[in-house]
């Protein structure tokens, strides 16, 4: 007898196939381009002693599910090497060229370890890369000059590696970029002219950067600024006149001339580091300074302490060209705690109203020593301000004359 055959009704056969292809949505398998490029990184990467970050890169099974991998459909769209955690060993070995083959790639970082040799020039063609960070490694050669090319970068974190050549001036021209960080490697050079509107943090310092800085180099929407600790020159009253939403500004360790405008004072500064220059000029805020910290030690300063300095809780003037007499206010608020540093040695002050015997708080720092009077108070000075109390007379003459 013949068996029956059972017909499978329409609406249910419908929602079967809707099913089937949810499934093949959700676990799409991965763009063969892209597991192959996994692959090739994997094998120039390890984990250093004690990290485990590799221990689920199988690749019996799907990518997607490995740590730091994340995709959209069929394609890698963030590559986040090593262990994030404070701590971490993070990896070791060299990035393999087959980086650039990740056409989906929007964000590529690898946590502080050992990760040495070049940047594949292939990096070049992630056109679709909005963020970099590979910092705190032994990254070395030239910055791939095509990194100027992806037009969609926001980030750029080198930092703290043993890159040299010099900074790709295309880099200068991207339109998204917000943040370029590169302190602590060996570039060489000057620093390209940025274009973007919406660049906020540039942080270059400790490299062997040279040339000077044009009125328009960087945008009125910086926000952090560090070029400490490189060989740069001219003067940059101009430029710091625009850029009045600063908030962190550091200039400490070059050769810049010429004066400063008043009105950085008045910038939302928490920190102003000018010092070890070659600035000179007179020193004149527009209004009582809010910056908690401001030094400008080490210039060629000159003319008579403001008295909206005052209101600074660390500031420093030492080694200057700084005349007069040290305002009252100063004065006041060093022994009402509110000054905790006050450094003014090394210059050709004529006095300070100060008692003799008044007691500086613990807390408190005054340094009055090698200027053109006997400091009325005895107060510990740094180490590297010498032993001699007074300067010399003829010298104090000398800048009279």
């Amino acid at each position: 007898m013949a068996r029956r055959k059972t017909a499978i009704p329409l609406f249910l056969l419908c929602s079967l196939h809707i099913h089937f292809i949810l499934i093949l949505n959700v676990h799409a398998i991965l763009d063969p381009i892209d597991f192959l490029a996994l692959q090739s990184i994997r094998k120039s990467l390890q984990d250093m002693p004690g990290s485990t970050f590799f221990s689920d890169w199988d690749f019996t099974s799907d990518p997607c599910n490995f740590s730091g991998v994340f995709c959209d459909s069929d394609r890698v769209v963030s590559l986040n090497l090593g262990d994030p955690r404070a701590g971490s060993p993070g990896l070791t070995g060299r990035i393999d060229r087959a980086i650039g083959k990740l056409s989906s790639l929007a964000e590529f970082t690898v946590v502080p370890g050992r990760i040495y040799g070049r940047l594949p020039e292939s990096i070049s063609d992630l056109k679709n890369l909005r963020f970099l960070g590979i910092s705190r490694n032994f990254i070395s050669g030239e910055i791939p000059s095509g990194l100027g090319g992806l037009r969609l970068l926001r980030t750029v974190d080198l930092s703290f590696n043993q890159l040299a050549g010099v900074i790709p001036p295309a880099i200068g021209s991207l339109p998204e970029l917000t943040n370029l960080m590169l302190c602590h490697n060996k570039l060489t050079g000057s620093i390209p002219r940025f274009e973007s509107k919406t660049l906020s943090r540039v942080d270059l310092k400790h490299n062997a950067l040279s040339g000077s800085l044009g009125p328009n180099h960087f945008p009125p929407s910086m926000l952090y600024l560090s070029l400490a600790w490189n060989q740069l020159t001219g003067p940059v009253d101009q430029l710091l006149n625009r850029l009045e939403q600063l908030n962190y500004l550091d200039l400490s360790l070059n050769r810049f001339t010429g004066p400063i405008p008043g009105s950085i004072f008045s910038f939302p500064l928490t920190n102003l580091q000018l010092e070890r220059n070659q600035f000179s000029g007179p020193v004149r805020p527009l209004d009582q300074v809010s910056i908690a910290t401001v030094d400008l030690s080490y210039n060629r300063f000159y003319g008579q302490i403001s008295p909206m300095l005052a209101s600074v809780q660390n500031l420093y003037l030492n080694n200057n060209r700084f005349t007069g007499r040290v305002p009252a206010s100063f004065v006041n608020r060093l022994l009402d705690s509110s000054i905790q540093i006050l450094y003014l040695q090394h210059n050709y002050l004529t006095g300070i109203e100060i008692s003799p015997t008044a007691v500086i708080p613990l807390r408190s720092s005054l340094c009055l020593q090698y200027n053109c009077m006997v400091p009325p108070v005895e107060t510990p000075c740094p180490l590297r301000a010498g032993k001699e109390k007074t300067r010399p007379i003829a010298q104090c003459n000398q800048l009279k004359g």
